[in-house]
């Protein structure tokens, strides 16, 4: 029973590792597409400068290649830390799944000995039934 009460508070903890996991993994993918939502607006910004017909200088040309260059810099670093979510939600997952079945196995460990304790007592009832039925027979035939 105590087993039974540290595998479930284990699987609960399991539980809510596995939903942190998830959630740092949805919020690090929010971020990334945050990050390429300003990617595509940087480059609107830039074609809608070419369309201007605006003489675009050197330094202007620079600091757009600067930034993109440093976008995707940031793009890059979100997709590893995404890749490390995503792993560290998988190992999570193992985790609740292993737990889970360990969990399992247990409680039906503790069903197969309920059900050998039922039959132990019926059978023990059923002995002291018959004892008492030869004695009562026994006692009927000495009359």
């Amino acid at each position: 029973e105590t087993l039974l009460k540290v595998t479930t508070m284990k699987k609960d903890d399991a539980e809510t590792k596995f939903a942190m996991a998830s959630k740092k993994l949805a919020e690090e993918r929010e971020r990334l597409n945050v990050l390429l939502l300003e990617m595509q607006q940087g480059q609107r910004d830039y074609d809608a400068l070419q369309g201007e017909g605006v003489k675009v200088t050197v330094g202007r040309l620079m600091a757009f290649n600067s930034f993109f260059a440093w976008k995707r810099g940031q793009i890059e670093e979100q997709q590893n830390v995404i890749l490390k979510a995503k792993a560290e939600q998988q190992k999570r997952l193992k985790e609740l799944t292993d737990v889970m079945s360990y969990l399992k196995s247990i409680e039906q460990l503790k069903e197969k000995r309920f059900r050998e304790y039922q039959a132990e007592a019926m059978a023990e009832e059923q002995k002291m039934l018959d004892e008492i039925g030869l004695q009562l027979s026994a006692r009927h035939k000495g009359f």
